[in-house]
């Protein structure tokens, strides 16, 4: 049976085996250990490749067979949620309290299955909010955070990470408006990692390993049309 790649502790961070390599089974797990500093971090996402565990194991390395992406331009909102953002429930700001929306995500998960976000990650994506690489997006009411996402931007691509809510529709109205804001930023490939129905029905689909490759070669590269991360209408 063949095994993942092992990646040594403090190894190079570019030290990571060809996608070609990931197994079938379980499908997308293509390497185990090195470390999470952000340069590792980086370097995986530029190559189609997230870092993905539970808190007893060693650092798992994915990058599956098919990736779910979302193309800003085929964002779909629904009429329900439409008439819920014109309501204006909820006041939506970004990287206000990223430690926050990581704390809340990632105590979402405790009591979930699959992969809880560890303290170890944790602090290796709010090293990368402080590197000006990891944004948050976060939903208030009344003064309260009720939701939000989190995630890493490169060139024209933001790869999404995880998202919460505390109250009805907050996640899905941050995610609608952050979409129509990476669009007038000129984004072009929104990361959702994994296939998920809650993202299939905005518009997110699968490709393939290698497609989702050759768009990172040139959209991580490339200059979105903005420098401060904040909405247009934010003051």
């Amino acid at each position: 049976m063949r095994r993942p790649y092992w990646i040594p502790h403090h190894a190079s961070p570019y030290d990571f085996p060809p996608l070609e390599q990931a197994l079938e089974h379980p499908d997308g797990l293509l390497a185990v250990g090195g470390d999470l500093t952000p340069k590792r971090i980086v370097v995986a996402y530029r190559l189609g490749i997230f870092p993905w565990y539970n808190d007893n194991e060693p650092i798992l390395w994915w990058s599956p067979s098919q990736r779910m992406v979302l193309f800003p331009d085929d964002l779909k909102v629904s009429r329900s949620l439409r008439k819920t953002i014109r309501q204006a429930k909820f006041t939506i700001t970004m990287d206000q309290d990223f430690r926050e929306v990581i704390k809340a995500c990632a105590g979402t998960r405790r009591n979930q299955d699959g992969t809880w976000i560890t303290q170890d990650m944790q602090a290796a994506y709010c090293q990368l909010h402080d590197d000006g690489i990891a944004h948050s997006i976060e939903s208030w009411s009344g003064g309260q955070l009720v939701g939000g996402l989190y995630g890493i931007a490169l060139g024209k691509v933001f790869f999404g990470e995880s998202m919460f809510s505390r109250m009805s529709d907050a996640s899905k109205v941050v995610f609608a408006h952050f979409v129509w804001q990476l669009q007038r930023w000129g984004y072009e490939l929104i990361d959702c990692q994994v296939q998920t129905s809650h993202l299939e029905r905005f518009g997110a689909r699968d490709i393939p390993r290698q497609e989702y490759r050759a768009l990172l070669e040139h959209l991580c590269d490339e200059t979105p049309g903005h420098r401060v991360w904040r909405f247009d209408d934010e003051a």
